[in-house]
């Protein structure tokens, strides 16, 4: 999201919250969205998988596994009709890649060389099934060349590999080239969901293994190796971001519930007509 501007759109998945804080929502209506505030980024409606800001430019997250790949491939359709110097962006994990909407959208975007950029965050494991058990074919990028787009391969916990693919993969978009098919080679070092058990479909030695490839702690080891920041340095920004959380925290907290009386607003979109 770092290569985005404002009018740009991000559709999301289940995991969206990190998208929707690179996409530009606070951490306080994010927080008081996940507590059911009226505060919230969906005015409590949303909970932890329907975030929605359109005036940061996120267009929805999702439960739903596959559409926002449909949804980017068609705001992009619009940015193009309307000749808008715009970008539409679909965040997907590994299971949506045996999904129609995965084909159906990249095919459509290839075809008609839409602005779009299609990031496929592959942890390796839909819920609890490996995802080189359930196709032939486990390299994500390479499923871009059906389609006549460009694919590329990351090592998702690569902070700098994947900001650069990423801003090739938004100027192509942007400069009327058509669309890109990211994939990030990451991992889910905790259980699909809490409170779900964790155990008979992997191993420990894997999880601590990727543990010990922190995208967070690489990042930081990077900057310092390469003295693009201090210790100090670093530490006043973990400090920082510590006490914005907290206070982010306090601030949802503290906010009201909806009113019951208001259980059928935002259903509709308003009008003036």
């Amino acid at each position: 999201c770092a290569h985005l501007r404002p009018g740009d759109m991000v559709f999301s998945t289940h995991r969206g919250h990190g998208h929707a804080l690179a996409k530009g929502v606070s951490a306080a209506a994010l927080i008081a969205e996940l507590l059911g505030r009226e505060t919230g980024v969906s005015h409590g409606r949303g909970g932890s998988m329907h975030l929605f800001a359109p005036e940061v430019g996120l267009m929805g997250t999702s439960g739903i596994v596959g559409p926002c790949i449909l949804q980017a491939a068609g705001a992009a359709y619009a940015f193009k009709l309307r000749g808008q110097d715009r970008v539409g962006v679909a965040f997907f994990g590994d299971g949506a890649t045996n999904n129609g909407a995965f084909h159906e959208g990249l095919n459509m975007a290839s075809a008609w060389d839409l602005p779009a950029v299609f990031v496929c965050e592959n942890n390796l494991y839909a819920t609890e099934i490996a995802y080189a058990s359930v196709t032939r074919n486990p390299g994500v990028m390479s499923k871009a060349a059906s389609y006549g787009m460009p694919g590329v391969e990351v090592d998702g916990n690569d902070v700098l590999a994947v900001f650069h693919a990423a801003g090739e993969a938004v100027e192509r978009a942007r400069t009327g080239r058509g669309p890109t098919l990211i994939e990030c080679k990451t991992y889910r070092t905790r259980a699909h969901a809490e409170g779900m058990r964790d155990a008979g479909y992997r191993s420990a030695e894997e999880i601590e293994s990727w543990k010990r490839r922190d995208p967070i702690a690489m990042f930081r080891q990077r900057l310092l190796e390469d003295e693009e920041a201090s210790e100090s340095q670093l530490e006043a920004i973990e400090s920082e971001v510590q006490q914005a959380t907290a206070e982010a925290a306090q601030f949802a907290q503290q906010s009201p519930w909806p009113e019951p009386a208001t259980a059928p607003a935002h259903v509709f979109a308003d009008s003036d007509d």
